[in-house]
């Protein structure tokens, strides 16, 4: 019953998106989103290794925070064993964004 439904619905709302939606791509929908890459030209440019650096120091930040989230929410219930070694993590983790900093990692030109 659930997936018949689901069907059923998945249809009406793509149906109605498309006769109601407008189908004309304007001149934003055209344009370089957030790359700064013209979307119509060779797939193979060439481009700075700086993207690839602040990805790179995005997704291990962004992992401290996901690590971060659980040990927060169970605060209360965790040891004092478990609550050091999480400050120890996040002593290691600024100590290495202080040193990427230092270098200029994070610099912009």
């Amino acid at each position: 019953m659930f997936i018949t439904v689901g069907i059923i619905l998945s249809v009406i709302i793509l149906g109605l998106s498309y006769l109601v939606a407008n189908q004309q791509a304007d001149y934003e929908k055209l344009s370089a989103y957030e790359c700064g890459f013209d979307p119509f030209q060779d797939a193979r440019l060439n481009f700075e290794v700086r993207f690839y650096l602040v990805a790179i120091l995005f997704i291990i930040f962004d992992l401290e925070v996901s690590f971060l989230f659980p040990w927060a929410v169970t605060l209360d219930k965790i040891t004092f064993m478990g609550f050091w070694t999480m400050i120890v993590f996040l002593l290691i983790l600024t100590i290495g964004f202080v040193y990427e900093w230092w270098k200029g990692a994070l610099e912009w030109e």
